[in-house]
């Protein structure tokens, strides 16, 4: 698995072209040879290609809004064609969805002609999960009525570790669980404060068993590995990026 440091950790020095075209140097100065494109401000597509071509950086996934799945997909398809990347992301469930089963089983049908569309122009649709997927609905969780009635051909999933683990499950079962619909992951650290208040944490500095979460991805064949912190708690975010690029290092199990 390769890493790649997803831009929504830096989102605060993502406002303008210039700003962008600054971070991305940044990302790259830390060891990063691939971003995820999320947070970000106002930008041409091809000067953002242009931007990450100059500092040798692979636009792997991204996180696109529903609103423009639905409305205005072959934009977003040239977007992700003139970015020469393969996984266009939703990086969370519509709210509409969310109170009921049925509301996970109708959006997990939608999302797959969604889906198939993008496979037919040569690309992945992956959804990135949050904690509230966990709530239970008759005895099954909103992520295994996604995952149950979603089409397996044309919905893969980008699992947020953190997530999984916040929402009470086990992210290395989860991980096994989507064989072969997951190739893009979010890896993010949890701590706890003597409070007792959940926080992120850079990757290796939390409490996740994050041997046994790489090795789960090794093992299913998933191709990059997103590095995201939600909040740095007053480090810097390049800070707290540079501190996961080089514990993940130090596991032996990545890919730069």
């Amino acid at each position: 698995m390769k890493i790649a440091a997803q831009l929504y950790t830096l989102r605060e020095f993502l406002k303008t072209p210039e700003d962008i075209a600054e971070t991305l140097k940044k990302v790259k100065q830390i060891g990063y040879n691939a971003v995820q494109v999320s947070g970000v401000g106002p930008i041409d597509n091809e000067a953002l290609k242009e931007l990450a071509d100059r500092e040798q950086l692979t636009i792997c996934a991204t996180h696109i809004g529903y609103p423009d799945l639905l409305n205005n997909l072959d934009s977003v398809i040239q977007k992700h064609k003139t970015w020469g990347c393969q996984y266009v992301g939703l990086g969370g469930l519509p709210q509409e969805y969310r109170t009921s089963g049925e509301g996970y089983a109708a959006f997990a049908k939608q999302a797959s002609k969604i889906g198939r569309k993008l496979k037919d122009a040569g690309l992945t649709f992956i959804y990135h999960n949050h904690s509230f997927e966990f709530a239970k609905f008759d005895g099954k969780t909103g992520m295994d009525i996604l995952f149950e009635e979603s089409d397996p051909t044309a919905f893969d999933f980008e699992l947020d570790v953190y997530w999984v683990q916040a929402g009470g499950a086990d992210p290395v079962e989860w991980i096994r669980k989507v064989n072969g619909r997951m190739k893009v992951v979010h890896l993010k650290d949890m701590a706890v404060t003597g409070d007792r208040e959940q926080r992120f944490a850079e990757v290796g500095e939390g409490n996740m068993n994050f041997k046994r979460i790489l090795e789960a991805c090794n093992e299913i064949g998933v191709e990059w590995g997103a590095v995201e912190q939600d909040q740095c708690y007053g480090r810097n975010p390049f800070e707290s990026l540079a501190i996961s690029f080089n514990n993940l290092q130090k596991t032996g199990l990545i890919n730069v």
